[in-house]
């Protein structure tokens, strides 16, 4: 590890000594007519002999522009682009000094007004209107790289080992393909499948929901949204690849993917076996079905399972424009997996009186199979009208088997009780949802009607089969149960809105609307003691059968209002849903019916300030009232866990809540460098809680009370920064998140008070010198403390120390050798624990036959540590646990791929691929 860090020093030092090279080049671009500042226009040096690009910029809300050139010693262009003007490109002999260009005056387009297509060459980056828009041939990656490596080498990009994307600090929670989403809209198929050099641009915008993108508002949304679109180059052909692997163990692996593309037409079938706890499919380019972070992984499975997971998937993805104006997309995925797991635990449970631990361990093992289909319909053929519909259809199946066994002791170390249980269940369930959204757009600018539609329905049924033997040693008594427990149950929901909106200025906006919200549930358990008489579950038992329904009727008026002016932004939203709450159950013959009437307010208010494209301030509240379940209410008793008895409370009171946020980002696409701050703060007049009472044999009676004053505060920020030169790309950062919370319920009666501090810092660096090498050391700190009242135990803690490197090594050609190694620490963890551990993992690969083939030994945790032991601390316990984990294994793998693109020998701009630098622009109006 330290020749690692040794490594990373000298190359450090390496690409800061080229810095100091480069020449600073400064300027300022203006409209020639009204000699206004041209705010983000592109301003990028690239070679004369192959446009290689070599710096770029933006330019700031004055027109200005600094950048920072290597030396040139051959001559190079100038270029600067800004949508609606000619393209300024000037010849530069060579860059051998500073440089001020003073003034550059772009004149207008001579076509901008007449609605046809002009030939421009395309920038590096380019900003339109809302959209910031990346040229992805321009940022150049290895051959055969993904789309998550792409997105790495962007400006403002970061992608952490899990997957997660975040732009100038917006965390992205869709990644669509040419507006379309490639199996999910999360982009995990993409990212990890799509080759990076069949993309054209990267689009990134605001999250904007389908209401908000067809009334043109702006984004309620504090996240971002991704539109990968397919080089018209690449946009008719297939690609695809095949992969297989066996290892010690007898772990294996296997997975395909073949994307056939027709211009609208795209096809795109998976699938993947594997036992290597990787249920889904996210192919990591070094570490296949691995994945990326393995060391963020291997406690769980890639779908959150505890244990050893063996699955196998199936998928298909589908897109077409069938007639004019109608955009379709549908998926299909059949999953299968089973999961095996050996648990334990130790829990100290805090009592007033004193403190108990509990001890558990079990043997469980999940057989589950599911069925999923969606389709996604969008109609815009009818100038004014948009439509779009998205059903959707799940179907699951599921076995398990458990055996488990657990046993209390108080303080002196006396037996209080101790349980063993089997228990084998069936569930199958089907579930149907659906999502219409209508729009009307009128001539009048901002005026808009809206319909949206949304139902959800499902049903489920399950079969179990429960043997258990509890023994109290305070009562010297035992509960032996040899039971089948029937269950179903049915969900149904129907929600209609219309909003219609009226521009009463060009800044001020108001809108009006109506909701109907509609829900039913049920759910019918019926318990069978065996009886010995006639061998078979035969009599009911009372005491564990019950029936229960829920509905709410709801009638929600709306009301809000936006102002808009330049860069600033406000809304104020409003409803109060009037509701008709009717809950049902039959228990031991006796029925209960709890009717009441709430109306239930809602107010929100947001504020946004954009001091430039890259920077803007918001804050919002909110405050909500939410009604409680059925269960929490109904006086049913859930007898169902012989050491946790249920019951509801019929006098709880809704949950009352205020939260406000505020939150900071900024940018500098010139420096290449961004930060971001965020407080949220959540206040609760009313929780509904849990209140547990405990008799002398540690058997629990919980009931729901209402209590206030709990909150939780939150805040952290981030900073980051890249620095490119040639083929060096260093990227670091820093980040902090801190919280402060309160926690308040009952136990044996009494109010208690838990308090809880916690902060997590982190720090990394990635390192990438071309083709040849990359590093990336990150380290992150996590401290948790809850202080207690009325507890014997005052307070507790914990710290948990993750340090981790990645490399990757493409020399020498052909060849490409990975490593993963982490190191974590726990300081809490109790005796029976372990509390370090290292994980190593490695990779080497060799490409042959034209770089169609690739041969791969890979090892998981080459040094036999990994584990799975966690700490969780919370207002009433605190809990270790341990779950089966993967341990070392090696699998050699050979993957196969495909690839034409023939079907467009002759793209326009050029024969066999020449000119995709310039491209016909439409220009927008």
């Amino acid at each position: 590890m330290s020749k690692s860090y040794a490594i990373l020093f000298f190359l450090l030092c390496s690409l800061f000594s080229h810095a100091q090279e480069k020449y600073t080049i400064k300027g300022k671009v203006i409209g020639a007519n009204d000699k206004f500042p041209l705010e983000s226009a592109t301003v990028y040096f690239t070679t004369v002999k192959d446009s290689t690009m070599l710096e770029y910029t933006l330019t700031d809300k004055n027109g200005n522009f600094i950048l920072s050139v290597k030396k040139q010693e051959k001559p190079v262009f100038l270029k600067v682009t800004y949508m609606g003007f000619e393209t300024h490109k000037e010849l530069v002999p060579e860059i051998n000094g500073n440089r001020d260009f003073n003034t550059i005056a772009l004149p207008e387009s001579a076509n901008m007004l007449s609605g046809v297509t002009i030939i421009t060459e395309e920038p590096p980056i380019r900003v339109k209107n809302d959209t910031i828009e990346f040229k992805a041939s321009l940022f150049k990656v290895r051959p055969d790289s993904n789309v998550e490596t792409l997105l790495k080498q962007l400006p403002g990009f970061e992608v952490d080992s899990d997957g997660k994307i975040t732009v100038n600090g917006k965390e992205v929670n869709q990644v669509l393909v040419n507006g379309k989403p490639f199996f999910d809209r999360d982009g995990v198929m993409a990212l990890k499948n799509l080759p990076a050099d069949i993309i054209n641009k990267v689009q990134v915008s605001d999250y904007k929901t389908k209401k908000e993108e067809y009334t043109k508002s702006a984004s309620s949304s504090d996240n971002a949204s991704i539109n990968l679109t397919i080089d018209k180059e690449k946009n008719k052909g297939y690609f695809g690849k095949f992969l297989g692997g066996y290892g010690t163990d007898d772990r294996y692996e296997s997975s395909f993917i073949v994307n056939l593309f027709d211009n609208n037409r795209k096809i795109s079938l998976l699938g993947s076996s594997n036992n290597i706890n990787a249920p889904g499919f996210s192919m990591d380019e070094v570490f296949d079905n691995m994945g990326g972070g393995r060391n963020a992984r291997g406690n769980t499975s890639k779908n959150g399972a505890k244990g050893i997971t063996k699955s196998n998937l199936l998928g298909l993805n589908y897109s077409d424009e069938w007639i004019n104006g109608l955009q379709t997309s549908a998926n299909y995925n059949f999953s299968n997996t089973e999961t095996d797991n050996l648990y334990k635990s130790k829990a100290i449970n805090f009592l007033p009186t004193g403190n108990f631990t509990t001890e558990s361990e079990s043997k469980t093992k999940n057989d589950n199979t599911s069925h999923k289909a969606g389709v996604e319909l969008e109609y815009k053929a009818i100038p004014g009208i948009q439509i779009f519909a998205a059903p959707k259809f799940s179907s699951t199946k599921s076995d398990s088997y458990s055996d488990s066994r657990s046993n209390s002791t108080d303080e002196n170390g006396t037996l209080t009780n101790d349980s063993k249980s089997k228990s084998t269940t069936q569930n199958d369930s089907n579930n149907f949802q659906n999502a219409i959204n209508f729009n009307k757009s009128f001539e009048k600018k901002a005026r808009n009607l809206s319909l949206v539609f949304n139902n959800n329905n499902s049903k489920s049924n399950s079969n179990e089969l429960t043997q258990s033997e509890t023994t109290y040693y305070a009562t010297q008594t035992t509960d032996n149960r040899n039971q089948n427990t029937i269950s179903d149950s049915s969900s149904d929901s129907y929600a209609a809105e219309i909003e219609y909106t009226e521009p009463v200025t060009d800044s001020l906006r108001f809108r009006i609307g109506l909701a109907y919200n509609f829900s039913t549930t049920a759910n019918e358990v019926r318990t069978y003691n065996f009886n010995s008489l006639n061998e078979s579950y035969s009599e009911l038992n009372d005491l564990q059968s019950n029936y229960t329904s829920s509905k709410q009727n709801s009638i929600i008026p709306k009301a809000g209002i936006r102002f808009e002016k330049n860069n600033f932004t406000v809304d104020i939203n409003s409803s109060s849903s009037i509701v008709q709450y009717d809950n049902y159950s039959n228990y031991l013959n006796q029925a209960t019916d709890l009717n009441k009437k709430y109306i239930l307010p809602n107010v929100s208010g947001q504020v946004r300030y954009k001091f430039d494209r890259s920077k803007a301030l918001t804050t919002r509240y909110n405050y909500s009232v939410s009604l409680p379940s059925s269960n929490q209410l109904l006086p049913v008793v859930n007898l169902s866990n012989p050491l946790n008895t249920v019951i509801g409370n019929p006098d709880l009171k809704p949950n009352e809540k205020h939260s406000a946020n505020i939150n900071y980002r900024n940018f500098d696409f010139r420096t290449r460098s961004g930060y971001s701050i965020f407080a949220n703060a959540d206040f609760y007049s009313s929780e509904i809680i849990s209140s547990s009472v405990y008799d002398a044999n540690r058997k629990r009676t919980t009931t729901y009370e209402n209590i206030s004053g709990t909150y939780v505060i939150s805040g952290g920020g981030s900073w980051n920064k890249s620095i490119k030169q040639e083929a060096n790309l260093l990227r670091y950062g820093i980040s902090m998140n801190a919280n402060f919370s309160t926690s308040k319920g009952f136990t044996d009666g009494v109010l208690f008070d838990a308090t809880s501090t916690g902060i997590s810092p982190r720090v990394y660096v990635n390192y990438d010198y071309g083709e040849f090498f990359t590093v990336a050391p990150s380290y992150n700190f996590s401290y948790n403390e809850t202080q207690y009242d009325n507890y014997l135990t005052k307070s507790s803690s914990n710290v948990v120390h993750r340090l981790n490197i990645q490399t990757t090594s493409y020399w020498p050609n052909n060849w490409t050798w990975g490593n993963d190694f982490g190191y974590t620490y726990n300081s809490k963890l109790s005796s029976e624990f372990k509390k370090d551990f290292y994980l190593w993992n490695t990779s080497l690969s060799y490409t042959f036959f034209d770089k169609n083939f690739i041969a791969k030994v890979k090892v998981y945790d080459l040094l036999n540590q990994n584990q799975s032991s966690t700490r969780t601390i919370s207002a009433t316990t605190i809990r270790d646990d341990e779950n089966t984990i993967l341990k070392r294994y090696a699998i050699f793998s050979l993957t196969y791929k495909i690839q034409d693109f023939s079907g467009m020998k002759n793209p326009p701009g050029g024969k066999n691929g020449e000119g995709r630098g310039n491209r016909a622009v439409p220009i927008d109006m």
